[in-house]
């Protein structure tokens, strides 16, 4: 289990997703690990499916001030995870001075190469810097999976990152398109759920197909939800305009969103027992969890702090969610539901 968890945590996707897929498979096959995700993924997949047809109906100032507070609340959230993943994935000085150096190159770079050449440089950061350092050996899953299939879904992983696009810029087929930027975010996200915040604003904000409100309206309710956060891509395909069918497009960014982490951890499995005890590698994955929690200071900042806190309100509505969460252990469902009516009141009166 540990060496599962380990492996989910060093790929791109959603690691409990992935964790769950690997167990599937160990249980009963690659069938296995295809029902094991559809069985972790479809209860959270279809409330925010469900919320992308019913939050347009929330106008006014009940409803601008209910979303406002969704908002806040990812703040909160966002801000509680960079606290816990600092602990945990850069927990000396050096690793957090590369933190804080990934946070200021995802500012100076490109939007839409930022997030990966920050992570590769981690990663040549950490094989110079860790190199030396003694890491723990990890036991082998013992498995016997097929190479072949690994190889196979190696293959697809890099052929829809690279030929998806293509397809899709020559054809001009929307769906196409809305396929491509939710596998280009699964593809490029490492380091948990939250970490895919700034890709996924870059691919469906950015180009005008999902306002700024809304998408952090998503982001707030998809903490009050049970599941994996990625199903947040299903309310993104869903809310992007025009669209012709936005259940149709719903699947799109669900499917795109998690097909490169199955995809992975399903190339990686066969090989990983001996693939991960090799120090050059468990260096650069101490560079690579480094600059993960520096992109999600970045996202912290823009486009959470940037466009969600505004008055001094804002702030201190934020400030108590964050309390709640990382102090006194309160459920996010309940973080949400309070924040979201406190916002509520604060905007009435």
């Amino acid at each position: 289990m540990a060496e599962i968890i380990a492996l989910a945590q060093s790929l791109p996707g959603p690691a409990s997703s992935q964790v769950g897929f690997a167990l599937g498979i160990l249980r009963a096959g690659w069938l296995g690990g295809l029902a094991a995700w559809v069985g972790f993924t479809l209860p959270s997949a279809i409330l925010m499916l469900a919320f992308a047809y019913g939050h347009s109906f929330l106008g006014g100032v009940v409803g601008q001030g209910l979303l406002h507070g969704l908002q806040l609340v990812a703040v909160a959230v966002v801000a509680q995870a960079v606290l816990s993943m600092q602990r945990s994935l850069a927990p000396d000085r050096m690793r957090v001075v590369l933190a804080l150096l990934a946070a200021g190159l995802i500012f100076l770079l490109p939007a839409q190469v930022a997030s990966l050449v920050t992570i590769c440089i981690g990663a040549v950061a950490g094989l110079f810097l860790f190199r030396s350092v003694n890491h723990q050996n990890s036991e082998s899953i013992g498995l016997a999976l097929p190479k072949a299939a690994g190889v196979a879904a190696g293959v697809a992983f890099l052929a829809l990152l690279v030929i998806v696009p293509l397809l899709a810029h020559f054809l001009s087929t929307p769906a196409l398109n809305v396929f491509s930027a939710f596998y280009r975010s699964g593809a490029l996200v490492f380091g948990g759920g939250h970490v895919v915040l700034p890709l996924l604003e870059n691919a469906v904000v950015a180009p005008g197909w999902v306002s700024q409100q809304s998408f952090l309206a998503g982001y707030g309710a998809a903490q009050a939800l049970p599941g994996p956060l990625f199903s947040f891509g299903a309310y993104l395909g869903a809310a992007v305009r025009p669209t012709p069918s936005p259940f149709l497009y719903g699947l799109l960014g669900l499917f795109g969103i998690f097909a490169p982490g199955l995809l992975a951890m399903t190339a990686l499995l066969p090989f990983w027992s001996a693939f991960r005890g090799n120090r050059y590698v468990q260096a650069s994955l101490k560079g690579i969890n480094a600059s993960v929690v520096g992109i999600l200071i970045a996202a912290l900042i823009h486009p959470l702090w940037t466009s969600t806190v505004h008055t001094g309100v804002d702030f201190s509505i934020a400030l108590l969610a964050f309390a709640l969460l990382t102090l006194w252990k309160v459920p996010p469902w309940i973080v949400v539901a309070s924040i979201a009516a406190l916002s509520l009141v604060a905007s009435l009166v």
